[in-house]
């Protein structure tokens, strides 16, 4: 399992995915001093439980949410029975249990970490991401994916590129914690589209032997989303020209490419 640990200047922070359902991951964020932890979508509460049940002593002090479906939300109200932790989630949607609603711009303390609310809509219209400037994190839920992005369940095209847009354009080091494991059938797709990029073509034999290996392929990068994720590439020449050669068509426009993407990923 792979670990993402920082030192701030007052405390020791550790993220760790705890796994759910077939391909979810939970967020787990550890103040490894005051041992309190918060969870980000945690769509089954056993893992979660699993975990405090194996480290007495521990508070569950936040339960963060970036949108409404089930296996993002499913376990919340079980954890903040059992344990008082405090729902965050997006304003817009209607969220179990929520204590503080949340849309753009806000920022809310969590762990002793700013976290800043940005609305990036098209997988659902109210979903937020969470963004930590200084330590540069991103958690957010199923609007990027490493090498992908979340289907359009309730936005538009136009919506989506501009949150992924938006997103991309984050500082290149950023941790990129995204909630599904999709990596590999994502850059099998990515290769699809740009046969002939040589990171995408290394990208997926590095993943595939994590796979192999049982090991996780997260968390991402800004900068290598910016690299092989072909949903932040339909301004380049290569995206487009292979998207019209799919449909046999010219696209006009980066959101039209996007859509023309999407549309092929959905039945790829």
């Amino acid at each position: 399992m792979h670990l993402y640990a920082l030192l701030s200047d007052r405390i020791m922070l550790k993220i760790d995915a705890l796994p759910a359902f077939s391909d979810n991951y939970i967020w787990l964020l550890q103040d490894l001093e005051q041992r309190r932890c918060a969870v980000v979508d945690p769509g089954d509460a056993a893992p979660v439980e699993a975990w405090l049940a194996a480290n007495p002593g521990w508070q569950l002090s936040d339960i963060l949410i970036t949108h409404h479906h089930f296996d993002h939300v499913g376990g919340v109200e079980r954890l903040k029975s059992a344990t008082g932790a405090r729902v965050l989630g997006p304003a817009q949607e209607n969220i179990p249990a929520r204590d503080l609603p949340l849309s753009e711009g806000d920022s809310v303390e969590v762990l002793g970490q700013r976290l800043r609310v940005l609305e990036v809509p098209g997988h659902t219209l109210g979903h937020i991401a969470y963004y930590q400037a200084e330590q540069q994190w991103l958690f957010c839920g199923d609007t990027l994916f490493a090498a992908g992005c979340g289907r359009l369940f309730e936005g538009t095209a136009e919506q989506m590129h501009a949150s992924l847009s938006r997103l991309a354009a984050l500082p290149g080091q950023t941790a990129v914690y995204c909630t599904h494991e999709y990596t590999l059938s994502n850059l099998r797709f990515a290769q699809a589209v740009e046969p002939n990029n040589p990171q995408i073509a290394q990208r997926l034999q590095e993943v595939s032997a994590w796979r192999a290996a049982g090991q996780i392929s997260l968390p991402s990068t800004v900068a290598l989303e910016r690299a092989t994720n072909p949903f932040l590439r339909s301004a380049e020449t290569s995206v487009k020209e292979k998207i019209e050669a799919h449909e046999g068509r010219v696209k006009r426009s980066p959101s039209e490419v996007f859509a023309g993407l999407r549309t092929w990923k959905d039945s790829f």
